[in-house]
C-alpha cells in the first residue's frame, strides 16, 4: 500500500534540489529524504515530490478513481431512454439520419452547431443500430470522459483534490442531466478540458504529441459549437490572471506550488528556436487546419461548409446578444445556486484559498479563474440556457476539489485535517447525488427543475405508442399515411422517422382521406389562434374520431386523430 502522511501540517522544511527551493508538507523526515532524492532522479512526467505524491497509497488512488468512474458510467448510461428527446436532440437524431441515409451532411451556420457530434455518433449507430440509446451513448462517453481528464488533474490539484473533483463532476446533477441528451455540450466540454490537459502535459515534458493532442482537441472543440471562441478567450484571460497573480503576490518564500515546478524545460523551450521547434509549431497548425477543414467540409464533400464556419462566429454573436432566450443577469447564479450549490460554495473557498495561501498554486488560481471568468462571460450574455452551464460547471467542479484538498493542509484540525475535508466532500457529494438522482430518473420532464428546459414531457411516449398501435391496426405498419398539422411537433420525426408517409404540414387541410391518411395529429391550445381541434374536427368528418389530447411539453398539446374503425 505504500506510506501515508498527514497533508495538515503548516511547517515549512526546505530542500535544495539544483539550486531551487523544494517543500513537502507532514512528511517523516525519510520521506523528506526520499524527496529530494527522488527529484534528482526523476523524469519530466513523473510525480513532483510535493503534497500529490504522499497524501493516499497508490493503490488506494487506482481503486477511487476506478469507483469515480463506474459511478459515472452508471449514472449516465442507466435507462438512458426513460426520458423522451428533447426538441433539440430530434433536430439533431434528424440530421444524423440524413447523414446515415444520404451519406451526406451540409453546414449551416444558421442552424443549431458543429458537425462533429453526427459523424462522432456513427460508430454507436453501427454498434447499436439508430436508436435513442445508442445517440446518447456518444454524450454519456463524452462524459466519463470529462471525468476521466478531471482525475487526468491530480498532479496539479493533489490526490484528494482530484479525486474530489471527479467526484463532483460525475454525480453533478448538470453534468449527468446533459450527458443523457443528444446535444453538442458534453463534447464540448470535453474537448475544452482535453486542451487544458494537453497543454498542461506539454508544458511539463515538452513532449511533442502532447502539443498535438492540444491542437487536435482546439480544433475539435471548435468544430463542435461556435462558441468555442468564448471558451478559448476565457482560458487565456485565466492564464493570463494566474501568472500575473502569482507574480505579483508571490512572497518569495518558497517555490509556487503548481504542481509542475522544478522543470528546467518546459514545453517548446527544450528545443530553443531550433529548426525542430518550427517544425513541431507548424505540424501543430497543420493539424488543427486539416481537423477544421475536414469536419466542416463534410470530409471533403462541402467545401462551402468551410466558408460558412467563417460566417458562424457573427450569427452566434447576433443571437447571443438578441433577446431569444434572454434572461436577467443574475440567471445563471440563480441556477447554480439551486441546482449546484455544493460545486459553487467549494469553488468560492478553493478560488479563494489559490489566490491568498502563501504558497501560490498557480492552476488553482487558474481554475478559479476560469470558471468563473465563464460565469461572467455567460452572464453578460443576453442569450441563456441551463446547458451552457456546464461549460463552467465542471472548472468550478475543479477549484471546489481543491478546496478540499487545502481544508486538509490548511485546516484547524493538526494531524487529523484531512477527516473533516473529506467530511465536507462527503457532505457535497451527497447533496449532489440526490439531486442527480431525483433529477434524472424521477423529474426528468418536470420543468421546476432548472435543467428542464423546456422539455418533451413522458407523455409524448404514451401518444407514440398508440400511434404505433394504430399504425399496426391498419394492416400497413410502418407505411401508414399520417399528417402533422400542428406546427410545433418535434421531436416527432426522430420517434417516426421509419415511418414512411408521414408529413410535417404545419396546416389543415379542406379535407381527409381515410383510406390514404388514417392518422392525423393537430394542435389543441387554448388560444383561438392557435387551436386546430376544433377546425379538424370540421375537416376530419364523420370518418375520424379523436384518440386523445397529450402533453409534447409546456405549452404544446397534441390531439391525435384516428380512423373511426381503429379507434378502441
Amino acid at each position: 500500500m505504500g506510506r501515508r502522511a498527514s497533508i495538515s501540517s503548516t511547517k515549512r522544511n526546505r530542500k535544495k534540489s539544483k539550486g531551487k527551493a523544494q517543500e513537502t508538507w507532514g512528511a517523516s523526515s525519510s520521506e523528506k529524504r526520499q524527496a529530494a532524492t527522488s527529484e534528482k532522479r526523476r523524469t519530466p512526467d513523473a510525480p513532483p515530490p510535493s503534497e500529490a505524491a504522499y497524501e493516499i497509497p497508490e493503490r488506494a488512488w487506482l481503486v477511487a478513481s476506478i469507483v469515480i468512474l463506474m459511478v459515472a458510467t452508471a449514472l449516465r448510461v442507466n435507462a438512458l431512454d426513460l426520458k423522451p428527446m428533447h426538441h433539440d436532440e430530434g433536430v439533431n437524431g434528424f440530421f444524423l439520419t440524413n447523414l446515415l441515409q444520404q451519406g451526406a451532411y451540409r453546414y449551416d451556420p444558421n442552424n443549431y452547431h458543429g458537425p462533429t457530434l453526427y459523424y462522432l455518433s456513427i460508430p454507436a449507430v453501427a454498434l447499436f443500430g439508430l436508436t435513442t440509446f445508442a445517440v446518447r451513448f456518444v454524450t454519456a462517453l463524452f462524459g466519463v470522459g470529462v471525468v476521466w481528464l478531471v482525475l487526468a488533474l491530480r498532479r496539479r490539484v493533489g490526490s484528494v483534490g482530484a479525486l474530489t473533483a471527479a467526484a463532483l463532476v460525475a454525480v453533478s446533477p448538470g453534468c449527468v442531466y446533459y450527458s443523457r441528451y443528444f446535444i453538442h455540450e458534453i463534447p464540448f466540454v470535453f474537448f475544452t478540458l482535453g486542451l487544458v490537459v494537453a497543454a498542461l502535459r506539454f508544458y511539463e515534458t515538452g513532449a511533442t504529441h502532447y502539443l498535438l493532442l492540444a491542437s487536435a482537441s482546439a480544433a475539435m472543440l471548435f468544430a463542435t459549437k461556435e462558441t468555442a471562441f468564448i471558451s478559448v478567450g476565457t482560458l487565456a484571460l485565466a492564464g493570463c490572471v494566474a501568472w500575473l497573480w502569482v507574480k505579483w503576490r508571490g512572497d518569495g518564500r518558497g517555490k509556487r506550488r503548481d504542481g509542475g515546478g522544478g522543470f528546467a524545460e518546459s514545453g517548446l523551450s527544450k528545443f530553443g528556436a531550433s529548426a525542430q521547434a518550427q517544425a513541431v509549431v507548424a505540424g501543430a497548425v497543420v493539424l488543427f487546419v486539416a481537423i477544421w477543414v475536414i469536419f466542416y467540409s463534410s470530409f471533403f464533400t462541402n467545401w462551402q461548409g468551410v466558408v460558412d464556419s467563417f460566417k458562424a462566429f457573427a450569427v452566434w454573436k447576433q443571437t447571443g446578444m438578441s433577446e431569444f432566450h434572454g434572461k436577467p443577469l443574475g440567471t445563471y447564479v440563480n441556477w447554480l445556486w439551486q441546482e449546484e450549490a455544493p460545486i459553487l460554495i467549494l469553488a468560492a473557498v478553493g478560488s479563494c484559498v489559490a489566490l491568498f495561501e502563501r504558497r501560490k498554486n498557480r492552476f488553482a488560481i487558474f481554475a478559479g479563474a476560469w470558471g468563473f471568468g465563464l460565469l461572467a462571460a455567460y452572464t453578460l450574455i443576453s442569450y441563456k440556457t441551463p446547458w451552457l452551464m456546464l461549460s463552467f460547471v465542471v472548472p468550478l467542479a475543479i477549484a471546489g476539489g481543491y478546496a478540499v484538498q487545502a481544508l486538509g493542509r490548511l485546516g484547524p484540525f493538526g494531524a487529523k485535517g484531512l477527516a473533516p475535508a473529506l467530511a465536507v466532500a462527503a457532505v457535497a457529494l451527497a447533496v449532489c447525488t440526490y439531486q442527480t438522482r431525483v433529477l434524472n430518473f424521477r423529474e426528468y420532464d418536470n420543468d421546476a427543475y432548472i435543467y428542464v428546459y423546456s422539455h418533451t414531457r413522458r407523455d409524448a411516449h404514451r401518444m407514440l405508442s398508440e400511434i404505433e398501435r394504430l399504425a399496426e391496426a391498419t394492416g400497413r405498419g410502418k407505411d401508414t399515411g399520417m399528417t402533422v398539422a400542428s406546427p410545433e411537433y418535434w421531436p416527432l420525426p426522430w420517434y417516426l422517422r421509419e415511418y414512411k408517409g408521414v408529413g410535417y404540414v404545419g396546416s389543415i387541410a379542406a379535407s381527409y382521406d381515410p383510406a390514404t391518411t388514417p392518422i392525423v395529429v393537430g394542435r389543441e391550445s387554448a388560444d383561438a389562434k392557435e387551436n386546430q381541434v376544433d377546425k379538424l374536427r370540421v375537416a376530419l368528418g364523420a370518418g375520424y374520431r379523436q384518440v386523445g389530447v397529450y402533453d409534447l411539453r409546456p405549452g404544446v398539446r397534441l390531439a391525435l386523430f384516428a380512423r373511426s374503425d381503429l379507434v378502441r
